[in-house]
């Protein structure tokens, strides 16, 4: 086991406050190390830009914890420690013959951690990375484990928990027979021709990220579509509303590839490798998610603050994702519009911005992601969030002494 203090989140723009950060090899460590500590939280890939995984006490990286991967042909669902990268794992899945339905843009990111913050990859009738979860197991205050499993009373208030509810070690989750994809690039659209067909470009793939900067287009757009199943390819379009099919470029190490070859679905699914440094690597971010029916307006309401947003501005990805039941979910009841903004490493202009921005998409009930920079504070999110009250009471009943309590959830959630 490791420990370690002053340890970073991944762009480097948080400092965790924790006494210590222990790396347990075995869910028995982690379990004896919660049982005699007064104030423990779970710790993931550090890939979150604001505080969520951070509390008091111990932080826990399950990362050392061994994946243990079992698949369940019958039941056609894998079990694997929480602690594991999904770009790790998703080649052995699919030498078992399996995929997954969906990855998020950073393949590094630990299962873990993806689920409990509602992290998601694109696509408008895929759900998020938590859809897949069919149970998982979790370490109460006392270091015994039980399991949450779908269909259970608590089961959709748990599933997005922001480690509140106990140290998660192992996960379940859906699997499908293997498959291949492609990714193909194309070209500018004028802004008004996408707002105008946002919710159909969104739709033209399997998954699609749209990306602009909020001048007077979009300035390109991936679409990621799924090979059917015994066919060698899939036809894609030459023009999408107007925008050119541009040869793209193949997979370089720092991005998979992109110019219409076929792969398997690990390996076109993110928009980065597992070797890779992802994305910017030096950067933050916010996300922010409307329901579709408020694309457009949204995107132009956005687009009013264009001139504050830009010298700040890395790119802003749009994404879309299938609405689900979870108590937490920012996709709860609705398919959504993701307005994910990768902003320069100006942590505190980004945060001055954030207010006015976040005020812009009020009326269209913005959400934030849970894993980055927002300004909402509990009575704005208890607005967005009608089963607040329900998850608060959850954490009361699971954890009545606050051993997994974090300021973050007291600060957001009012836990």
């Amino acid at each position: 086991m490791r420990s370690t203090t002053s340890e970073l989140n991944w762009s480097g723009t948080v400092t965790y406050t924790a006494e210590r950060v222990l790396r347990p090899a075995s869910v028995d460590e982690a379990a004896e190390i919660v049982a005699r500590s007064p104030r423990v939280h779970g710790l993931g890939t550090r890939h979150s830009f604001n505080d969520s995984a951070d509390a008091p006490g111990v932080l826990l990286d399950l990362t050392g914890i061994p994946t243990d991967l079992v698949v369940d042909r019958a039941q056609c669902t894998v079990t694997m420690g929480a602690g594991t990268r999904y770009g790790v794992v998703a080649p052995e899945l699919d030498r078992a013959g399996y995929g997954l339905h969906n990855m998020g843009s950073l393949p590094h990111i630990s299962l873990g951690g993806a689920i409990a913050t509602g992290t998601h990859g694109s696509g408008t009738s895929l759900g998020s990375l938590s859809t897949a979860v069919r149970s998982f197991e979790v370490l109460g205050p006392d270091g015994s484990a039980r399991t949450i499993a779908r269909g259970t009373p608590e089961f959709d208030g748990a599933v997005l928990h922001l480690g509140l509810l106990g140290i998660v070690t192992r996960v379940t989750l859906d699997v499908e027979p293997t498959y291949r994809m492609r990714q193909d690039v194309y070209g500018a659209m004028p802004w008004d021709t996408f707002t105008a067909h946002v919710a159909e470009v969104q739709a033209a793939a399997t998954s699609v990220c749209s990306y602009t900067v909020f001048g007077d287009e979009i300035t390109g757009v991936l679409l990621k579509s799924r090979v059917p199943d015994g066919a060698d390819d899939v036809d894609v379009p030459a023009e999408l509303f107007g925008a050119p099919r541009l040869p793209g470029s193949p997979g370089d190490g720092h991005r998979t590839a992109r110019d219409g070859s076929v792969g398997p679905w690990w390996d076109r699914l993110p928009h980065f490798p597992i070797e890779s440094v992802p994305s910017h690597g030096s950067e933050v971010q916010s996300e922010h998610f409307v329901p579709l029916r408020h694309a457009a307006a949204a995107l132009d309401a956005v687009r009013t603050m264009a001139d504050r947003i830009q010298p700040h501005l890395h790119v802003c990805e749009l994404r879309t994702m299938a609405a689900d039941p979870f108590w937490l979910s920012p996709t709860q009841g609705e398919d959504v519009l993701c307005i994910a903004f990768t902003w320069q490493k100006h942590p505190a202009e980004v945060a001055a911005l954030l207010p006015d921005l976040e005020a812009l998409l009020a009326p269209f009930d913005g959400r934030p992601h849970w894993g980055k920079m927002s300004s909402l504070d509990p009575s704005a999110v208890a607005a967005l969030y009608p089963r607040l009250a329900d998850f608060r009471e959850l954490v009361r009943g699971a954890d009545p002494d606050r051993t997994f309590a974090s300021a973050f959830g007291e600060r957001v959630l009012g836990t």
